[in-house]
């Protein structure tokens, strides 16, 4: 393991520099006053993949374990933390790689990194970089998050109504119709057989992994019209906006640069445990859905997001 003394006041450090074995520290004693749940006995549904209700929510049931831990006071918040939070298939990996690129600019400068391969995103998986808190609490691995240094950036799929009550979170939303055109052709890696009719039918029940966008703001197709710019946003928003020679540099176009998504998909640690990249464009849900199903989950949608200044274009 290496020291993460060494790399204080450096930014956010990959989890996977600070812990070369994946399986090096030893499982995370429950905390006093923790609630078992017995996932289990928790409803289920034949139609919903192997998931499970837990506070309202469709969650998968290692998740839930970590959730439970996380809400009986396993996660212990730091100044400085930040939390990027998004339903699946939002963006997520994508904000990965453009927070941790961001924070991560001192120690490692974004310009010029693919000439040499010395950047940690092309050599790590940006969910090896930002790690899934609910993941690794699920894992009984809480104290790996313990021993990274500050400032450390992490991820959930968590609603806040299940304990992502961070107050430094950066959110991720996309157009929920290419939502659900991305989440069906990441099952079909896992579970080939099933079609399209019956993750769209859990979407409109509200069965989705993790909820829909409406129960959890930066917007992915916002972010795809205009990503230097954003990733200006995100810089001011994290406590690390660009200084003025940073930008006379390009610091922002090189990050947008490096976490490209023709970049992130073409990286084989990119893509060994499981095909986080498809198209990664915006309106792909045309080739998918007929209108007949494009005007029910736009009802849904009314229904849901109406009064609240949300809109998908």
């Amino acid at each position: 393991m290496a020291s993460p003394q060494a790399h204080l006041g450096a930014g956010p450090v990959a989890f996977k520099d600070v812990f070369v074995d994946g399986h090096d520290a030893p499982p995370l004693p429950l905390p006093e006053g923790h609630v078992y749940v017995d996932v289990e006995a928790l409803p289920s549904s034949n139609r919903a993949h192997g998931l499970r209700l837990y506070r309202g929510v469709w969650m998968a049931e290692n998740w839930i374990r970590g959730i439970a831990h996380i809400r009986s006071g396993g996660l212990t918040a730091r100044p400085g933390d930040v939390v990027l939070a998004s339903p699946p298939k939002c963006g997520t990996t994508w904000l990965k790689a453009l927070a941790f690129a961001t924070m991560a600019r001192a120690a490692h400068p974004p310009a010029g990194a693919g000439d040499h391969g010395k950047h940690p995103l092309l050599w790590h998986s940006p969910h090896d970089c930002v790690p899934f808190i609910e993941t690794f609490f699920g894992a009984g691995w809480g104290n790996k998050l313990d021993a990274l240094p500050s400032p450390r950036l992490m991820a959930t799929h968590m609603s806040k109504s299940q304990g992502n009550n961070h107050s430094n979170s950066s959110l991720m939303i996309r157009d929920p119709k290419d939502m659900v055109v991305s989440m069906w052709h990441f099952i079909r890696k896992i579970q080939p057989h099933v079609s399209f009719s019956d993750v769209f039918e859990h979407a409109c029940e509200g069965k989705s992994l993790c909820g829909l966008i409406w129960d959890h703001i930066l917007g992915y197709e916002e972010l795809l019209r205009e990503t230097a710019g954003n990733v200006r946003k995100l810089a001011q928003f994290l406590g690390q906006p660009f200084s003025v020679s940073e930008e006379e540099s390009g610091m922002a176009e090189a990050i947008v640069e490096l976490c490209s998504l023709d970049k992130l998909s073409s990286l084989e640690v990119t893509n060994q445990t499981a095909p986080y990249f498809r198209k990664g464009g915006a309106g792909d849900w045309t080739n998918h859905m007929t209108p007949q199903m494009a005007h029910r989950f736009d009802d849904v949608m009314w229904d849901k997001l109406h009064g609240s200044g949300l809109a998908f274009t």
